[in-house]
């Protein structure tokens, strides 16, 4: 080995040390609240808390190691349908709502990055539900939806939105798209603000017509911002809790999610059943995402320019309408 390859393995071994100690507060902060909290979630949803009663007939008091059972009751036991209604209720507000707010979000992104007279005003209106905190959102909305509400007076029908049925859900979902679209819509903005301008001025010297270069030019060169904003509002809306408890109530069939039923259980000092529940939101939202980064080719983390040590290339939405070159 050389004197030079020497040199250059002590300066990475240090810059190596050197970035091991400056992450290493962002690391304990991360196994603080993070690490911990999931790792005793694991702990607990292998107990079960309360008064049981042992084979010989003897009361149980405290915590009694029960292995793997909180999870067998879940999905088989007597809660298997409340459960199984959760986890639908929960996939199909992160799969319907998400879809709805990419189509707004990216519609209020092209109107706000519009030279309009009045731009500040209305990206500032647009941003104003986002801005507003979740549980003050479903209050707002819930004073729409009663019975003497704005709603019923819209539409000139007496419609319980705030109960069971198809109309809870279709209250949550309107809420929801109103809070949320916005987040989508800014994201999309900052994609569109680094597109260049002379793009846009080729393609209209070459003919190509409005349409032709939203999907051939803005599309595919805001795609990536796009897929970590859906990506964020995706692992959001699978922890949906706040909105449809204020909105609605708890345990509402129709709107119950999978956050609701564990608060639920801890409420009633069920904490094993409660812990599973969360153990098991947990791997769903993890898995939501993995299979989200890799169906999409998302670069959420740049890995794909460490490999290849390069900036990707430029599309040239032109030649490959909807490809985007890495």
């Amino acid at each position: 080995m050389t004197t030079l390859s020497r040199r250059r393995g002590r300066a990475a071994g240090e810059a190596g040390r050197l970035a091991a100690l400056l992450l290493s507060p962002t690391f304990i902060v991360l196994g603080l609240v993070v690490g911990y909290p999931l790792v005793a979630a694991l702990r607990e949803s292998l107990y079960q808390t309360g008064q049981t009663v042992d084979a010989d007939g003897f009361v149980v008091q405290g915590e009694q190691f029960v292995g793997v059972d909180n999870y067998t009751a879940i999905f088989t036991g007597d809660a298997a349908g409340r459960f199984w209604n959760a986890f639908g209720n929960t996939t199909f507000f992160t799969v319907v709502t998400v879809a709805i707010e990419v189509i707004i979000g990216v519609a209020m992104a092209l109107v706000m990055h519009q030279a309009l007279r009045w731009r500040g005003m209305v990206r500032a209106s647009i941003l104003v539900p986002w801005a507003i905190p979740t549980a003050v959102s479903a209050i707002l909305w819930k004073w729409i939806f009663q019975a003497d509400g704005v709603a019923n007076a819209i539409i000139g029908s007496q419609i319980l939105w705030t109960t069971e049925g198809w109309h809870a859900r279709f209250a949550v979902m309107i809420a929801e798209t109103w809070k949320t679209a916005p987040f989508i819509g800014l994201l999309v903005l900052a994609g569109l603000q680094i597109i260049p301008k002379d793009i846009y001025e080729a393609a209209r010297v070459d003919g190509v017509g409005p349409v032709r270069q939203f999907l051939s030019i803005t599309l595919p060169l805001v795609r990536p911002v796009l897929v970590v904003a859906v990506l964020f509002r995706v692992l959001d809306s699978l922890r949906m809790f706040d909105l449809p408890f204020v909105l609605i109530g708890n345990r509402k069939e129709s709107v119950e999610t999978l956050t609701m039923l564990a608060w639920d259980e801890a409420t009633n000092l069920r904490f094993g059943p409660a812990a599973a529940y969360a153990v098991v939101l947990f791997l769903y939202v993890a898995i939501a995402a993995l299979v989200f980064v890799k169906l999409l080719g998302a670069d959420v983390i740049g890995e794909a320019r460490e490999r290849t040590g390069k900036q990707p290339r430029k599309a040239d939405p032109l030649v490959q309408p909807g490809v985007v070159h890495a």
